[in-house]
């Protein structure tokens, strides 16, 4: 029991599973009231760094992983767990990520923030027909599930009443360093996560007139599982949570595009204007992220 009633689990979809407190009921940016967050790739790594840092400051969940029983595990370990609702959804699925943002917007109403942070990395190789699949599995979970994760909230953060400075919402993508130019062996990662730059970008333009805030945050290394597999130095590495909180205040200030670390944003202006032939000549033989052949026959796939 809480002092709203007792927690129930209630089904979001074929895929979705909720837990929350029904009656709770907040409005938007009313400084008496917590934020509400909607998030994707709440399973580990950055998507749980932020999680961890939003809950830190009383705000209202959503989270999507496709892992519920880690999903579960790390709803309760937060400081209100009755404040936190959970969706088992793969962002590939747009009907799953509908149902999910149905049950937040019933429950919650319209978030204040929906971060599209869901995204898998693996290294390919384009000569492979093996590797096929996993070009498809990656565009199509870091590019179209940007997508499918803000599409169902835009009509409701179009149809509220603007908040503090006039807006209406914060859409946030995790884009990544990676995007800035190909990497040999990264041809899928290099590729999505640079669609996924132009994508906000496009959308940013769009929703500006609505007064909907598209802010671009781009990583560089960061230490999660989904590094762990790189058999190369990672320069600036930093802690999942450090980047979390770093991250968080350039939501807030509505940051239109931001690298962190700072000084991965330094590289990445320098990559930005390389001129062709000297990239070439420097990343030609770069140590490459390994494909899932490579590490099945190492025994760590």
């Amino acid at each position: 029991m809480t002092p709203d009633g007792p927690v129930r689990e209630t089904r979001a979809g074929p895929f979705c599973m909720a837990r929350a407190v029904p009656s709770l009921r907040i409005h938007y940016i009313d400084p008496m009231r917590p934020l509400k967050v909607f998030l994707t790739g709440a399973s580990s790594g950055i998507g749980q760094a932020l999680a961890r840092a939003y809950a830190a400051q009383g705000a209202v969940l959503g989270l999507v992983g496709r892992r519920e029983a880690a999903l579960r595990d790390f709803a309760a370990s937060l400081p209100n767990p009755n404040a936190v609702r959970i969706y088992a959804a793969d962002v590939r699925d747009a009907d799953a990520m509908h149902a999910a943002a149905t049950d937040f917007l019933v429950h919650f109403g319209c978030p204040d923030v929906v971060i599209a942070n869901a995204g898998i990395s693996v290294g390919t190789v384009a000569s492979e027909r093996e590797d096929l699949d996993d070009f498809r599995l990656v565009m199509d979970t870091n590019w179209f599930g940007t997508l499918t994760t803000f599409q169902p909230f835009l009509h409701p953060m179009r149809e509220r009443a603007p908040g503090a400075g006039g807006w209406r919402g914060t859409l946030v993508g995790i884009a990544s360093v990676a995007g800035v130019r190909g990497l040999p062996g990264g041809g899928a990662y290099s590729a999505s996560k640079s669609a996924v730059v132009k994508l906000l970008e496009s959308l940013r333009l769009e929703q500006a007139r609505h007064r909907i805030r598209v802010v671009t945050i781009a990583p560089g290394y960061i230490r999660t599982p989904m590094t762990a597999h790189n058999p190369y130095r990672m320069p600036f590495l930093m802690d999942a949570d450090v980047f979390a909180r770093k991250a968080i205040r350039r939501i807030a200030a509505g940051t239109r595009y931001k690298v962190i670390p700072w000084q991965m944003g330094v590289v990445a202006s320098i990559l930005h204007v390389m001129p062709m032939w000297l990239y070439d000549k420097l990343f030609a033989r770069a140590p490459r992220k390994p494909r899932k052949a490579d590490r099945a026959g190492r025994g760590d796939a």
